[in-house]
């Protein structure tokens, strides 16, 4: 693999790891493992080609698609298209509150991420989990720069609709009420 190629897939990975919002920091200084079948790069086109059983990985993040298209744009800037049956992709997030960090998991038939935009959007049966709560539409989108999260169910199929699991949070430790003064003192 050439340097380029190794740029493109620590490129698209970073652009999925960002993707996972609040996704452990330390996965950003990993170096970026990737396994394939085949892959094709096509430097004047600018085109590198990961097909069959790709799986990458860096530090907690892991991504399984069937294939992925990674292309550089004039500017330098990665577009990645993953596909599979379904992409696949699992993180785990930073610690918060003391609490140990918790998974991430999602799917779709196919994922795309643009780096100059800074848009992930996973689409044809799209799942996202963190922890217990769950995400499911035709169509996730999430806009880094704003942190826009956005879901939409198919327009063309009548009982297609967005679905949400949120499991209520549980209140962070509350002080301890001080304590009334005795009587008689």
């Amino acid at each position: 693999m050439g340097r380029r190629d190794a740029i493109a897939v620590a490129i698209a990975l970073a652009a999925v790891s960002a993707f996972s919002a609040k996704a452990e920091k330390a996965d950003r200084e990993k170096p970026t493992q990737v396994e394939a079948n085949r892959m094709t790069s096509d430097e004047a086109r600018r085109i590198s080609i990961f097909e069959g059983n790709v799986v990458l990985t860096k530090g907690t993040m892991q991504l399984q698609a069937e294939r992925i298209v990674v292309r550089e744009d004039a500017d330098g800037f990665q577009h990645a298209t993953a596909t599979g049956s379904p992409v696949r992709f699992r993180q785990k997030s930073d610690p918060r509150g003391g609490a140990e960090g918790v998974w991430i998991e999602g799917q779709a038939g196919r994922v795309e991420i643009d780096e100059k935009s800074e848009r992930v959007e996973l689409h044809e049966g799209a799942r996202v989990t963190r922890d217990q709560d769950e995400v499911r539409g035709s169509t996730i989108l999430y806009d880094q720069r704003s942190e826009f999260f956005s879901v939409s169910s198919a327009k063309d199929a009548p009982d297609s609709r967005v679905r949400a699991v949120i499991q209520p949070k549980k209140p962070e430790a509350e002080a301890p009420a001080p304590k009334k003064p005795e009587a008689g003192k």
